[in-house]
């Protein structure tokens, strides 16, 4: 079997000088690791547990909740610029704050904060606006902000301009 291996060897490398390093090498590398002190098990293990989603509040006349709780993570449904049950005039400046406001509400309602938002999606019936919105969400969330994703919209209820959806954890 080594005048096999030594074959083997020969046709890789070309040289005995190269061949003795080349087994030497391995040779060495095989014995430092048998003799290497075994590896202590890990202190750390990662604690898996799986928690059922707890629905909260409701979307009063539509059929949707409010935010989803599952562990520690609170999925909020999209927020538009609603208050009073209407939408506030302004364009989309005046929905965008409002849309926030109302996110900030419902994070407050549920024992989270500004901070703990993790993700927001933002939908805009026009993509000119995306300077305008952006100019609100920086006025109101504060560095580092959550990771984003914006789309444009045909259209959205009520004529809103504007809706956010958005993700929170502690």
């Amino acid at each position: 079997m080594s005048n096999t291996i030594s074959k083997l060897i020969s046709k890789i490398v070309p040289t005995n000088l190269s061949t003795a390093f080349l087994v030497g090498g391995c040779v060495l590398g095989f014995a430092v690791s048998a003799t290497a002190a075994p590896a202590k098990p890990s202190t750390h293990t990662a604690t898996i547990t799986k928690s059922s989603p707890v629905f909260l509040g409701d979307g009063g006349n539509y059929p949707f909740s409010e935010a989803v709780r599952i562990g520690d993570t609170l999925y909020m449904s999209g927020q538009i610029g609603f208050k009073d049950g209407k939408l506030v005039k302004g364009g989309v400046k005046a929905e965008a704050k409002q849309a926030l406001d109302n996110i900030n509400s419902t994070l407050l309602k549920y024992g989270y904060q500004k901070s703990d938002i993790v993700k927001c999606m933002v939908m805009l019936t026009d993509m000119d606006d995306f300077n305008d919105f952006n100019k609100v969400y920086k006025a109101e969330l504060a560095k580092p902000y959550p990771v984003r994703s914006a789309f444009g919209v045909a259209e959205l209820a009520t004529g809103a301009s504007v809706e956010v959806e958005c993700m929170a954890a502690k």
